[in-house]
């Protein structure tokens, strides 16, 4: 996994699909093809910017982005930018920020005051922190932190309350546990939880009544509360993924016939009665080990 997002030379690169005739550019000349892209915008009035792979390691290499207010998309993936300066929230018109595969390791507050941002993608960087307050977007419905360096201890108080969200991607994290607030997203459709060291899910998940897709895959799973069953995950266009976790030995039997013999058993008495059990117990027994994430990507320091 690794080595699929690995930004430390242009042959690792072509896993990750970048244009590979683009990413060897000499950094001046990729400075170059930015300011370009940012003149002709400028000129043109267009409202989306894309800089993708132009090797960009600050937003000082960008100047007079802050001012261009009629910007709606900005496309910053692939490049090398650590820090979001907190000027970008004067982009009072964005609706999509895409900072994809940087090397990010804090965001700036002020991020979550942006009026009109819809859509956030933070994905493969180097984040271990939140700020305080970043559960404040107004109108935001798609927020992608997968692949970064999160846990449950940093997610800030007010994480759970954006109740504009559809889509919550935590992939490729180093979650354990999910907090209970989980409930209070009652719009959510889609909530990505692969590859993690999650030990558990909240029973409050069974308050997503909106909830479509679920993607608990390669964790450190043994039980499911009782109120996944609740859930629709069932119809034509729901999915529900949860291969590779250590599951008991019913829940694992009941998987190999089908994710609806999963949910069906989860509705019946005996299990709610083994997993009660199991929660009142203690949760007996140790858990069962991490996955070796020592070199992961996001973990690298530059």
């Amino acid at each position: 996994m690794a080595q699929s997002y690995s930004k430390n030379s242009c042959r690792s690169r072509k896993k990750i699909n970048v244009n590979m005739s683009q990413s060897c550019l000499p950094v001046q000349a990729k400075m170059s093809k930015a300011k370009k892209v940012l003149d002709e915008a400028r000129e043109t009035q267009n409202r989306e910017l894309d800089l993708v792979d132009k090797g960009i390691s600050s937003f000082e290499e960008l100047p007079g982005l802050f001012n261009m207010s009629n910007i709606t998309r900005l496309t910053l993936s692939h490049n090398r930018i650590s820090i979001i300066n907190p000027g970008i929230a004067n982009l009072l018109n964005l609706e999509i920020l895409n900072l994809s595969n940087n090397q990010l390791r804090e965001l700036p507050v002020s991020l979550s005051s942006m009026p009109k941002l819809r859509i956030l993608n933070v994905s493969i960087n180097r984040l271990d922190s939140l700020p305080r307050g970043f559960g404040a977007f107004p109108v935001l419905e798609v927020l992608d932190l997968s692949y970064n360096n999160l846990n449950e201890k940093v997610l800030p108080g007010n994480f759970f309350m954006m109740e504009t969200l559809r889509a919550l991607y935590l992939g490729d994290n180093d979650f354990e546990y999910i907090p209970q607030g989980l409930g209070n997203l009652k719009n959510l459709q889609i909530l990505g939880l692969r590859d993690n060291d999650l030990l558990e899910l909240p029973r409050e998940i069974g308050e997503l009544t909106r909830l479509r897709e679920l993607h608990i895959q390669h964790n450190r799973l043994q039980f499911l509360p009782p109120e996944v069953a609740q859930l629709d995950l069932l119809g034509s266009k729901s999915v529900m993924k949860m291969e590779e976790n250590p599951w008991v030995q019913p829940i694992a039997e009941q998987y190999l016939l089908g994710i609806s013999h999963v949910i069906e058993y989860l509705k019946t008495e005996t299990y709610k009665i083994i997993y009660n059990r199991h929660i009142q117990g203690g949760r007996g027994g140790p858990p069962p080990p991490k996955a070796d994430k020592s070199k992961k990507a996001s973990r690298v320091r530059a």
